[in-house]
């Protein structure tokens, strides 16, 4: 089961990541927060948002690399990807945050 991590950045701000059971790779990443509340506010729409795929965006970038954003009903972005070299790898990790991150647990690192 995918599990999320609440840090603190280098300027003190709270930010989350969600990485993937097996590999430990960071599959999600949260936007900063000023308080850790916030950062938890923010995973709780993740779990919220995540089954439902008209809320992830799916891009691709300037390098030729694909990603996705995970938007909340009001259309802010509450998630960004790792980057992927295929889409069909883009799709296989918006599965996985659709399945797993709903149920998620929580690993406090502050």
């Amino acid at each position: 089961m995918a599990t999320f991590e609440i840090k603190r950045s280098s300027d003190g701000a709270y930010i989350y990541h969600l990485r993937a059971s097996g590999n430990g790779r960071i599959i999600l990443r949260g936007e900063e927060y000023r308080s850790k509340s916030g950062c938890e506010n923010g995973i709780t729409a993740v779990k919220t948002n995540a089954p439902y795929d008209a809320r992830y965006e799916r891009l691709y970038a300037a390098n030729g690399q694909y990603y996705f954003n995970l938007k909340a009903a009001n259309g802010s972005v509450i998630g960004t990807s790792e980057t992927y070299r295929a889409s069909t790898d883009r799709d296989k990790g918006i599965r996985l945050v659709q399945e797993q991150a709903p149920e998620a647990g929580i690993h406090d690192l502050t």
